[in-house]
């Protein structure tokens, strides 16, 4: 076999950990001797071992010698777990094969280094675009400070998100719910405005697949959030944060407060509205390396219209219902050569409704 028919392998293993690592990357490691595989591993979760200590502690015979594949640099730190470049070096291993270098500060090329500096063959680039396509949303992170956002929006084909009354459950079919609950246990938050919250009151944690609640969080400028809504409900099972504007009274945060629900005060923009990019950077702070916007139309058209989005995911059902809301609104926009570039990934079915996925351009 081929290092890239090796790393393909390490990749695979990699993907098992999705949703589990946040806001660690997801890494996968394969040790080979011989052309024989006799070790793999991934990074489980957060906070267990490393994918190169689970492959080291899969083999049963002498590594000495052997060829580790990792789909990302070996790290070089203590953080939760030990540096899992030592135990390589501690190995004897003749060979390190990585797809990427890891673009966190404390890392990026430290364990490469090491690895040279104890006589180590080092090879780095295998497969890198699919390693670094792998973790998207780490690299995102890591160089901005910032979370990884994905829009959603489940639309009519006419591009309503609602009827004219405000009616839109469900306007996706049941697979497509199943898919939508997917994707939040693939973030670490949620973010909805505090419209949806009045309109259709949603709980926002992962209950119709297996996975990870996220921090659930709704953008309120002015507290009117009804203090008997579901997403206030359940702390235990998934905390909620509310963010809001200097205008807020005390007096409502306090009560919100009392009730182990988390306040948290955003500057507004001089024209009005959170400023978004402060939210950000606060998730960032707070290790959300990931946040899916679930809507409604205006915090959707707010992300969009200030550029602040990687990655859209529009979920269209076989529907025409008319005058309804839009699922985005005005933009300002006059021309069309002014209009936001976006690029398709794929698109694929769910149920009856088209899944497209959509990038913005560079």
């Amino acid at each position: 076999m081929t290092d890239e028919q090796y790393m393909d392998m390490a990749l695979k293993l990699a993907r098992r950990g999705e949703g589990w690592t946040s806001p660690n990357p997801m890494v996968g490691a394969v040790i080979v001797r011989d052309e024989r595989v006799i070790g793999t591993g991934y990074h489980r979760r957060y906070g267990e071992a490393h994918a190169e200590i689970n492959a080291i502690n899969a083999v049963s015979e002498p590594i000495e010698g052997a060829t580790f594949y990792v789909t990302l640099e070996p790290c070089s730190h203590h953080g939760k777990t030990p540096p899992c470049v030592d135990k390589i070096i501690e190995t004897k291993a003749a060979r390190v094969v990585i797809g990427t270098v890891d673009p966190n500060p404390l890392v990026s090329g430290r364990g490469i280094a090491l690895l040279h500096d104890h006589g180590i063959e080092t090879q780095v680039g295998v497969l890198a675009n699919e390693c670094e396509k792998l973790n998207e949303k780490f690299f995102t992170f890591m160089k901005t400070g910032m979370p990884f956002v994905t829009l959603k929006y489940a639309q009519t084909l006419d591009g309503r998100i609602a009827s004219f009354t405000g009616h839109s459950q469900w306007i996706s079919s049941k697979p497509s719910l199943r898919f939508a609950h997917r994707l939040r246990s693939l973030h670490d938050a949620v973010l909805v405005g505090i419209g949806t919250v009045i309109a259709d009151d949603p709980d926002l944690r992962v209950r119709l697949v297996r996975g990870r609640n996220p921090l659930r969080v709704v953008a309120d400028s002015t507290l009117k959030i009804p203090l008997g809504a579901q997403v206030l409900g359940n702390q235990d099972a998934a905390k909620a944060v509310i963010i809001t504007g200097p205008v807020s009274g005390r007096k409502r945060r306090a009560m919100l407060e009392e009730r182990g629900i988390e306040t948290l005060v955003i500057e507004e923009k001089s024209n009005g509205g959170l400023n978004l990019k402060k939210l950000l950077a606060e998730l960032g702070k707070r290790q959300i390396s990931s946040l899916l916007v679930e809507g409604g139309a205006g915090i959707i058209t707010s992300f969009l219209k200030e550029g602040l989005f990687d990655r859209m995911i529009v979920i269209t059902a076989p529907r025409i219902v008319g005058r309804g809301i839009e699922a985005v609104g005005d933009l300002g926009i006059s021309l069309i050569d002014d209009s936001i570039g976006l690029k398709f990934e794929r698109i694929c079915r769910k149920g009856d409704d088209m899944v497209t996925y959509l990038k913005k351009r560079d």
